[in-house]
């Protein structure tokens, strides 16, 4: 099974060892790699009722590559973890890696190893290494009063195809496949770094706690305004009202679209739109200058 799932696959330049041996090897050209890991388990992140093998491993790759964008590098090598039951047929298998294969390739990179094994039901785990490319890491910790708040990539479209999905409303097919399938703003998290970004994180479970997270570890107050996201909420007008909800609680606590949001001393760079501004204050975050009253993200402990 594991030759069939490595068979033909082409690696980048940074792979000296791909799969086939006991571990990878794996060129750092910086002399330092930027590594983070994350998990999806069947029934809590992804069905596969709704979504594809080849939907997963999509998803699986790119939740993971946003984490290394988020600290202004890219991605180079991602080793993987594959648990199923035995009954699961191999060309579902073989879909799964042709996913997450597809995914990397957009990257530039390869997948470069990893494990299978039996399980109760499918998990998959996927750990990721970056080059920063001699650039310092952007932190959290670094927004400043006075700053600009801007974000690049889409927001809610993740939160939106979940209810459309859920509810079982067709229609708005690209929002569907937007929950199955997510689409990071590849490159940004390095033009962000080169641009000055103080801070960065990407938009995993929702703007609200994902900024919250930054402006506690730069001791910050975050005001969010509503203005420069009316292209999001504009965007998920139609499928708030088939779904009944307001797509404000899509935009601002959805999340799962990995994009990119940033803080910058000065002018943003393009591809980016600004949303907020730092000032002094408790590490919180504010909409439009008073606390927002709903639904702030996901939380991986709750039902």
């Amino acid at each position: 099974m594991i030759d069939r799932l490595v068979s033909g696959r082409r690696q980048p330049t940074t792979t000296e060892l791909g799969p086939g041996d006991d571990a990878a090897v794996v060129r750092c050209a910086d002399g330092r790699a930027v590594i983070s890991t994350d998990m999806l388990v069947e029934g809590r992140h992804f069905r596969l009722d709704w979504s594809t093998p080849h939907d997963i491993g999509r998803k699986a790759i790119a939740q993971n590559a946003a984490d290394i964008e988020a600290m202004g590098a890219r991605p180079t090598a991602f080793v993987v973890a594959f648990g199923a039951p035995a009954h699961t047929p191999a060309g579902d298998a073989a879909a799964l890696a042709d996913g997450m294969w597809a995914e990397a390739g957009r990257l530039g990179a390869g997948v470069v190893g990893g494990d299978l094994v039996q399980a109760d039901s499918w998990v998959v785990s996927v750990t990721v290494l970056g080059d920063l490319a001699g650039r310092a890491p952007v932190l959290r910790s670094g927004a400043r009063a006075g700053s600009t708040v801007a974000v690049t990539g889409e927001l809610g479209r993740s939160s939106a195809g979940y209810e459309l999905w859920r509810n079982d409303i067709g229609g708005f097919d690209e929002l569907r496949r937007r929950h199955l399938a997510p689409a990071p703003p590849y490159g940004q998290g390095a033009i962000a770094a080169a641009a000055g970004a103080q801070a960065m994180t990407d938009v995993s479970d929702g703007l609200i706690a994902d900024l919250g997270h930054l402006a506690v570890a730069s001791a910050v107050t975050i005001d969010v305004s509503t203005a420069g996201l009316a292209d999001d909420h504009r965007a998920l007008a139609a499928a708030g009202a088939a779904a009944g909800a307001d797509p404000w609680s899509w935009v601002l606590g959805g999340g799962e679209d990995h994009a990119l949001v940033a803080v910058f001393p000065a002018a943003v760079p393009d591809g980016w739109r600004v949303i907020g501004r730092v000032t002094d204050g408790p590490g919180r975050v504010l909409v439009d200058g008073t606390a927002w009253g709903g639904a702030t993200g996901w939380q991986s402990f709750h039902g």
